[in-house]
């Protein structure tokens, strides 16, 4: 079963539609508004709409749990793009924070910005403008992201709209605080004894990424289609390991991934200090010398190509590599079984199963 094409097709045209109503209210505010509404638009072009899918995987898993198709009304299709929305605002954010110089294989939208004030040639520096811009930006497409919720819950009965809103709070709660555990770890490694590396990136993993990339849009769809608690904590039991599945693949895609697919340069996760569970099982298999010289690279902006490959060997020699491999398919294997007796809807749970496979064996 193919994952949705209906589905990408309506969220995309959602977000189309918003883009085109903001382009023409912003109409008036000269070309420097016009200039924020363009940098949003291309930020949200492209990308697999993966969050919007599993939101409407979620719905369909509850709705059709009788047995019968569910159609993709407005209020679960707004739902879904409010997702992508937010899910842009949160990579526009952390590429300021990680000092990232491509997303998507562009150049990231405080880069553009940047480019943009130099190209003018305005007064002042280019580089602050374009994090101050991105930061904006960021911020705007939040604001976005919770207008689009809430034109399509006004489409929802009260009962499933205030369950929808309650997920979708905490989603945004969840992946604020993941961002700073993230942002603190690169920071407060080295005060952490060795053995309690790899349970602090995972608990980064879970509330960076795994509870908003696939269990909180699976609960957000879920609740939208009515889902009692047995159906809400199955979808939870399944979306939260697969997350974190997705998330240890992306930590591997940021090490040794190929920049011809992933948009971004191989490596990048290690010149950005990014304090995974990769790094967490490198260093366990280390002497304290050796630990010493891992730690004063990772982080170094200016490592060059024989260094990302001296550190990619250190990975896999150690064993890293392995372990996290294995760990993927634990929790991919975990969040398979959560949805052995669930109850809902059969080929909405082949489409989950689908998705889950796409999103740990992906190469992008």
């Amino acid at each position: 079963m193919s994952p949705s094409p209906d589905a990408v097709a309506a969220i995309s045209q959602r977000l189309d539609t918003f883009i085109s109503h903001v382009r023409f209210s912003t109409s008036e505010l000269g070309p420097e508004a016009a200039l924020l509404v363009d940098a949003a638009a291309t930020a949200l072009s492209g990308g697999k709409r993966l969050r919007g899918r599993f939101c409407v995987a979620g719905f369909r898993a509850v709705a059709e749990s009788d047995g019968h198709p569910a159609e993709l009304s407005p209020d679960i299709i707004a739902a879904a793009a409010a997702l992508e929305v937010f899910h842009v605002a949160a990579l526009v954010h952390d590429d300021v924070i990680d000092n990232s110089d491509t997303r998507r294989g562009r150049p990231a939208a405080h880069r553009a910005l940047e480019s943009t004030h130099r190209s003018a040639g305005w007064v002042g520096d280019a580089a602050a403008f374009g994090r101050s811009g991105a930061i904006l930006l960021g911020d705007l497409l939040v604001a976005w992201s919770d207008d689009l919720l809430e034109e399509g819950l006004a489409e929802a009965s009260p009962a499933h709209a205030a369950a929808a809103r309650r997920e979708y709070a905490t989603m945004r709660r969840d992946v604020t605080i993941g961002q700073f555990l993230d942002v603190a770890e690169e920071s407060a490694f080295l005060t952490e004894p060795d053995d309690r590396h790899a349970a602090r990136a995972l608990r980064v993993a879970s509330y960076k990424s795994a509870r908003y990339s696939i269990q909180q849009p699976l609960t957000i769809g879920a609740a939208l289609a009515g889902a009692d608690a047995a159906q809400l904590a199955a979808l939870a039991a399944f979306g939260h390991p697969l997350g974190m599945a997705f998330q240890l693949r992306d930590d591997v895609l940021g090490v040794f991934g190929d920049e011809a697919q992933t948009g971004k340069p191989s490596g990048d996760d290690l010149r950005e200090g990014k304090r995974t569970v990769l790094i967490a099982y490198a260093r366990e298999g280390l002497d304290v010398p050796a630990r010493r010289e891992v730690d004063a690279l990772v982080g170094d902006p200016t490592l060059d190509d024989d260094q990302i490959a001296a550190l990619q060997a250190t990975i896999i020699d150690t064993g890293a590599l392995d372990r996290v491999e294995s760990l993927i398919a634990d929790y991919s294997r975990e969040a398979e079984e959560a949805l052995s007796s669930a109850r809902l809807g059969e080929a909405a749970v082949d489409e989950l199963l689908e998705l889950a496979r796409a999103a740990t064996v992906r190469t992008t």
